[in-house]
């Protein structure tokens, strides 16, 4: 009887050799599919956000140069930041059954009717529309260093309008950072009497800028806000071909609306002889304008990414992280002043971003407990 059973405690001690050799396997296995994952994802986020950072700064030089040059159409400019949509439709071409929703999605959650999914487009593309005429307006009377540090305080509407619309959590950061960044457009207040904006524009019409860009910035954030709730409320889904969608009939209303405004305007008898006039000579008036409505796609295609992989949030972090590349690119390009005052707003505006930044951090690193504990539990 002794011999049978340390044979038989042999065996299981054998066994639970095994077991645990092989739970180690599993482990590690998983550990490297976990790491390849995740590179391939932070490799993803490093190609948006470069597309989202030149697509934006190259888009605002050019849009700038375009009214420096001769460029007087409000409703051109901005159509251009829209219009140029089509050049994402090769998507639903060449879009492989991995990018559809699992088919326990489909079951699980209803998909919204035609009727509510039309309201949403609508609604939101024309918001895009007012929105990217002011931002328009903002440029035409800006230079175009001015016009980007305003473009920071987005980033603070969208915690503002994220608070009420999608109960957003202030933390001592990102007030910080709120504080941070309306302080740093208030301050350009200040440079209004020092500002060097194209000829003919008037100190009214330099106001009239600021107020039009800093309207701007309020309603992208309201955008953002109403995006991610009728993703959250509505669509009930984030995947790849429901942001796909977003963006395209999104655009596809804003420039319907701005095509007539463009029209109802009057503008568009002006154009050819805008071009005629054009300082650069008619191609480079072409060229601009084609390549600036073609870099605002790729800023979209960026900005898009970043939602698709992190959030609506951090997308604009990027966003406002960017702005700072055109002063400088403007003091290069269009001799625009850098004064003090421009200098101390860029560094609040860069204090406020990594003050959101780090929030962002700490959230992220108390979410590794949990989810470590929810595969756990799924183990």
């Amino acid at each position: 009887m002794g011999e049978a059973q340390e044979v038989q405690l042999h065996i299981i001690t054998e066994m639970g050799k095994q077991a645990n050799s092989t739970e180690q396997m599993h482990t590690s296995s998983l550990s490297t599919i976990g790491k390849r994952r995740n590179y391939k994802r932070w490799l993803r986020m490093a190609i948006y956000t470069l597309f989202l950072l030149f697509g934006q700064s190259t888009a605002l030089i050019l849009g700038r140069l375009y009214y420096t040059k001769g460029g007087k159409s409000k409703w051109l400019g901005t159509l251009v930041q829209l219009g140029g949509f089509p050049l994402l439709l090769p998507y639903y071409f060449i879009s492989s059954p991995k990018n559809k929703p699992p088919k326990e999605e489909t079951v699980l959650s209803k998909p919204p009717s035609a009727l509510t999914l039309s309201t949403v487009y609508v609604f939101l593309g024309l918001l895009v529309a007012v929105d990217c005429f002011l931002f328009s307006t903002g440029l035409m009377y800006l230079p175009v260093s001015t016009y980007s540090l305003i473009s920071s305080s987005t980033l603070g509407f969208n915690a503002l309008f994220s608070f009420f619309l999608n109960s957003q959590k202030f933390t001592p950061f990102i007030l910080n950072s709120l504080v941070l960044l309306t302080i740093s457009s208030i301050l350009l207040v200040l440079q209004t009497h020092s500002a060097d904006p194209t000829a003919g524009v008037s100190k009214g019409k330099y106001i009239i800028g600021f107020i039009c860009t800093l309207g701007a910035s309020a309603g992208y954030g309201l955008v953002l806000s109403l995006t991610q709730l009728a993703f959250k409320r509505v669509l009930k889904r984030e995947t790849f071909s429901a942001i796909m969608d977003m963006i395209v009939y999104q655009s596809l209303v804003a420039t319907s609306a701005t095509l007539v405004g463009l029209f109802a305007s009057g503008e568009w008898k002006g154009l050819n002889r805008e071009m005629e006039e054009f300082e650069l000579g008619k191609v480079s008036y072409l060229m601009t304008v084609i390549w600036t409505a073609i870099l605002w796609q790729v800023f979209s295609v960026g900005c898009m990414g970043l939602v698709f992989e992190v959030s609506s949030l951090f997308s604009n972090a990027i966003s406002v992280l960017g702005l700072p590349i055109v002063p400088v690119l403007a003091v290069i390009f269009f001799h625009d002043k850098l004064g003090g005052i421009k200098v101390v707003s860029m560094v609040l505006a860069i204090w406020g971003f990594i003050s959101y930044v780090y929030q962002q951090y700490l959230d992220d690193y108390q979410s590794k407990p949990e989810d470590r504990t929810s595969n756990e539990v799924s183990d």
